[in-house]
């Protein structure tokens, strides 16, 4: 059998290594991230994703004050930290203070890389979801070349050391790259077998970006998930090839993503499950096996805010000029 690949990291177009495995930690109760966070420390992750809008950021700063530090057991230089800046901070100005206000909730003096959450703007201020009275979102049409620029300025402060892209397509990449001074290092996508982002990782990797997926294992607690619907995590050829490896269906899933040289951010607050996610650096699946993963593609996009309309379900942002997922990717 061929050697297994044992890079646990890509190297960014800065130069600087990210891990592949991360810890997520999107829907991590208040009360539970925190020892997550500890737990995936402990077992050997060195890279933590985290976001404004997830309103935990300053319980997972409680860890990292507990974990990082000279006299502690891992310095800061030694982890990775991702967070994500919110819609309704991408105007210029808004920037900086809202990047300050993450520093300031993790307890970090900087990060090692900053992601646009979203390339379509909400309308300004403290409301994170801010609707009219019958319950539309408000938004703004402030262009994400604009919050770029403002980005760049956090790189050149040493506040962050890469900055990129969440949610974008491959034209708003483009963009982005058309008047780029420093360039996206990340784009943060949804990806899984049943999204397998076949295009979109080309287009990123002719680039010299790296693709991070979240939502990994095809985000099975999310609210809206139809009893119907097949389940990644219980597809036959998955199921089949963790027998083979003696793994489970989700670390196969990981390998899979890690061995396309995708950074993988699975999310949970199990102990057991922390430490089973990681534990995909000692094995390596055939070629004719990725292909048949990749195989299970179904172009399935989980991740999008859902409302009803006159009886139907339509993504809420859809109309917004910048929103990213009326492209094919």
């Amino acid at each position: 059998m061929a050697v297994p690949n044992m890079n646990d990291f890509a190297v960014l177009n800065t130069g600087r290594k990210m891990p592949l495995v991360g810890l997520g930690t999107w829907k991590s109760e208040p009360g539970k991230v925190k020892q997550a966070v500890i737990w995936a420390l402990q077992s050997g992750y060195r890279h933590i994703d985290c976001a404004a809008i997830y309103g935990n950021e300053p319980e997972i700063g409680e860890a990292f004050q507990e974990m990082l530090g000279p006299d502690k057991a891992l310095r800061r230089e030694d982890v990775f930290v991702t967070s994500k800046l919110w819609n309704t901070q991408h105007y210029a100005e808004d920037v900086e203070p809202a990047l300050l206000k993450t520093l300031k909730d993790l307890k970090l003096e900087y990060l090692d890389l900053y992601l646009i959450h979203w390339p379509h703007a909400f309308q300004r201020g403290d409301i994170p979801f801010p609707k009219t009275e019958v319950g539309a979102i408000l938004y703004d049409d402030i262009h994400y070349k604009v919050t770029w620029a403002a980005m760049e300025k956090l790189v050149e402060k040493g506040l962050v050391r890469a900055i990129g892209l969440s949610n974008f397509n491959s034209r708003q990449i483009d963009d982005i790259l058309s008047v780029a001074n420093i360039k996206p290092t990340v784009l943060q996508v949804e990806g899984h077998p049943y999204l397998a982002q076949v295009e979109l990782l080309a287009h990123c990797r002719d680039r010299g970006i790296v693709m991070t997926a979240y939502s990994p294992l095809g985000s099975p607690d999310r609210a809206w998930k139809r009893p119907d619907e097949p389940v990644v995590l219980e597809e036959p050829v998955i199921t089949a090839l963790a027998k083979k490896y003696n793994k489970s269906p989700a670390q196969i899933i990981i390998r899979w993503q890690t061995q396309r040289g995708v950074v993988t951010i699975p999310k949970s607050v199990t102990e057991s499950r922390i430490k089973e996610n990681i534990q995909v650096f000692d094995f390596a699946l055939e070629p004719e096996e990725m292909n048949s993963v990749t195989a299970l593609n179904k172009g399935w996009r989980y991740i999008v805010p859902i409302i009803t309309v006159d009886g139907k379900h339509v993504p809420r942002d859809a109309g917004h000029p910048l929103y990213p997922f009326n492209d094919p990717y």
